[in-house]
């Protein structure tokens, strides 16, 4: 057995990563020496944290600062605001939770247990917080009896609206008996609790679990659209605190798509979060443990001062320990041993992550110590909710607002980026491959936060359903996906079209069948093509250009411009409009917007389908997100298929067509889900509430009409 007990080097960077080298390298002077090493360091990215800073920057570090951080939790005096993590045996190997529980203990800090079941060694510690998850996977009282607290978990910044995912090929033997699931299946939590479904069903757990055990009980949530109305309900309902776990926190599974699209930063739903308490006299109290991507005592110091009590790191608990960030979680083969599946070939040496988690720390709290020193505090009790200390810079004018803090706004350009990147031409492959959503591991590095933003759909972020309403489990429950259009004439299994007009014939087979076998539909030039139960043809039926001659019942192909908006209005007799951004004029997001809004004004938007196409979308969270904003459905270009064979063999091309369409299906479904929608076409389309957008240019968050993540 190869044990591991020493770190090993970083591998060079080839993709955008939170977790710089630099981010990485920091942590890890910390975890060998206890001392501080930096503060208030800033990185050149979109990320809103990191365009926030102290208006007094003074960097002076001594190893023996004088300012207090020892803080306490529903009674439980701390050493430091700090909560290391919440997670699973099973998401990591055994020997990590055995080694995040002792130093708890040993600094005098919090360290929760994440979900599924108790690993006896790590019982024997009297600093965790026990996690009570939908599934309840190996949880009984004497498992709650444990723990200093209990955790409710209700949600995660990786996966929010949905239950969480241990892939079978982690569930061996151990974890089975921890468990009590059957060796070598997937363990997928429900996504609701199945006796929590609204904010009184809550109320009655958390009285329930006071009740039967006496411990301070905390509810963990994601953050996601209506957090503020969320932590508001947990505090009326006698939780002790809130766990809010922002978009980009880390796990060991989730699907991609989920993971990408849904949730809003860490920091715009604390600032918010601490508003609405404060309004409603329930901020004293009730503890704010703010989660995801807390990399250094800087970050922790900006989020204790726009309203969180404490902090929780864990994946940078897991760097100090040795990750380095390869995003395999899921597949069990951690070359640090952190998280790889537990079967006897390899094994993390506790002793070496006592000793580094010990010392990151306590070089942790000592730059926390200093950075108030250099702001000339002497208790953290000084820093909570100082919002007046932080400036914001390039951020807009209603993220300002809802951070409550001053600044120098900006207005970004939307477009930065790179389409296609590594990682989604990756993505893609995979899915075609599979044809099931793609799970990966670890936190996003998802547009804009890490990869700079390539459309405007990048800025945009889904919401998931929690406490409030329910979310809707889609592995087990029936997602109605489908869209009928030409007021009922053609039905979809899905909203998603493919553009075959410039394909090479084989690509064109492939799709079409495809799309057939799955209820999709194909795009085409072809006069009487081939599949014609499910093709829009320009030249046969179905479709025609603007500049031809106008014919009852066609469709109207349009270019992706206001005089678009104009036309639309024009017209009778048709059944929709097909606004193409390949033809030229502006972003699709914002004439599709405007279209379905002009058609909603005028009262006739039922009468028309409107399909958003352009050759730039890239999967199927562009796809919900046009959806959101008002597309009936959207046509895609064949070029998805070749994107994702990349350099691979193009045989079996049927099969890779067919995985992309019922991948795409599946993701929606999963979306939708995540969101609460049991219906895409009835409640998704134009339903913008559903969507908010991260620090987006002021003049493109009023076109689209939606709100800037965090707002009420």
């Amino acid at each position: 057995m190869l044990v591991v007990k020493n770190y090993i080097p970083i591998p060079r960077q080839t993709d955008s990563e939170f977790w710089t080298a630099d981010r990485i390298d920091h942590i890890r002077r910390l975890a060998l020496t206890g001392k501080p090493y930096k503060i208030f360091p800033h990185y050149d990215t979109l990320r809103v944290l990191d365009r926030i800073h102290f208006k007094k920057e003074n960097t002076l570090i001594s190893d023996s600062p004088s300012s207090a951080i020892s803080t306490s939790v529903a009674g439980i005096p701390v050493s430091a605001p700090l909560y290391l993590g919440d997670m699973s045996y099973g998401a990591l190997s055994g020997n990590p939770n055995i080694a995040i529980a002792r130093v708890a203990d040993i600094t005098e800090t919090l360290a929760g247990t994440g979900e599924g079941g108790l690993h006896p060694e790590v019982g024997k510690s009297k600093r965790i917080f026990v996690q009570w998850a939908s599934a309840r996977f190996g949880v009984d009282i004497d498992v709650l009896m444990k723990g200093a607290g209990i955790v409710i978990k209700i949600g995660q910044g990786a996966k929010p609206g949905i239950g969480g995912h241990l892939p079978g090929s982690k569930v061996t033997d151990p974890i089975s008996l921890t468990r009590r699931i059957p060796v070598g299946i997937d363990a997928i939590s429900p996504a609701p609790h199945h006796d929590i479904y609204s904010i009184e069903d809550l109320g009655q757990r958390i009285e329930a679990l006071k009740e039967a055990t006496g411990k301070p009980v905390f509810v963990k949530v994601a953050a996601t659209n209506y957090i503020p109305y969320i932590v508001s309900g947990i505090a009326r309902m006698g939780a002790d605190g809130v766990i809010i776990d922002g978009h980009g926190a880390g796990t060991g599974a989730t699907p991609t798509v989920i993971r990408d699209n849904l949730g809003i930063p860490i920091e715009l739903a604390v600032a918010i979060s601490d508003k609405v308490l404060k309004a409603q006299g329930m901020r004293d109290n009730f503890t704010v443990i703010a989660a995801g991507r807390i990399a250094n005592a800087t970050d922790a110091a900006k989020l204790i001062a726009l309203g969180a009590d404490v902090v929780s790191v864990g994946t940078g608990a897991l760097i100090a320990m040795g990750c380095v960030m390869v995003h395999k979680c899921h597949i069990g083969s951690c070359p640090t041993a952190l998280t790889n599946k537990i079967d006897g070939t390899r094994m993390f040496e506790t002793e070496f992550g006592v000793k580094v988690l010990t010392n990151f720390v306590r070089g942790f709290s000592l730059e926390l110590a200093n950075i108030l020193d250099n702001l000339g505090m002497t208790d953290l009790r000084n820093l909570k909710g100082r919002k007046d200390l932080l400036v914001g810079k390039g951020l807009s004018r209603e993220t300002l607002e809802v951070l409550g803090i001053e600044g120098e706004e900006e207005e970004l350009p939307p477009k930065l980026g790179e389409l296609w990147t590594k990682r989604r031409k990756a993505y893609l492959h995979e899915l075609i491959n599979k044809g099931d959503p793609v799970i990966t591991s670890m936190g996003s590095t998802s547009p804009p936060d890490v990869e700079k933003p390539a459309r405007i759909l990048d800025w945009i972020r889904s919401d998931g359903a929690q406490v409030t309403r329910p979310s809707i489990d889609p592995y087990r429950e029936d997602i109605d996906t489908s869209f009928y259009l030409n007021h009922g004439r053609f039905y979809l299994s899905l909203p998603i079209i493919f553009d075959i007009t410039e394909a090479d014939e084989d690509t064109k087979e492939a799709l079409s069948w495809a799309s057939l076998a799955l209820s999709s539909a194909i795009f085409t030039t072809e006069t009487n093509p081939k599949y014609k139960d499910v093709s829009i043809s320009l030249d046969g039926r179905g479709a025609l250009n603007w500049s031809d001659e106008y014919k009852f019942g066609y469709y109207i192909r349009l270019p992706s411009n206001p005089e678009a908006v104009e036309k639309v209005v024009e017209l009778k007799g048709v059944p929709g409009f097909i606004i193409d951004e390949d033809l030229g004029g502006e972003d699709l997001e914002i004439v599709i917007s405007d279209v379905d809004t002009k058609l909603k004004e005028l009262g006739v938007r039922r009468r028309f389908d409107i399909l958003a196409k352009s050759s730039k979308l890239r999967d199927s969270g562009d796809a919900f997100k046009l959806v959101g904003l008002g597309a009936d459905s959207v046509i895609m270009s064949h070029k998805i298929l070749d994107v994702a064979i990349g350099e691979g063999s193009r045989s079996s091309l049927k099969d890779k067509a067919f995985n992309l369409v019922a991948g795409f299906k599946k993701e929606i479904a999963l979306l939708a889900g995540a969101a609460g929608v049991y219906s895409v076409q009835s409640t998704l389309l134009g339903n913008r509430e559903l969507l908010r957008a991260v620090n987006l240019n002021s003049y493109i968050l009023k076109r689209l009409r939606i709100r800037v993540a965090g707002s009420l």
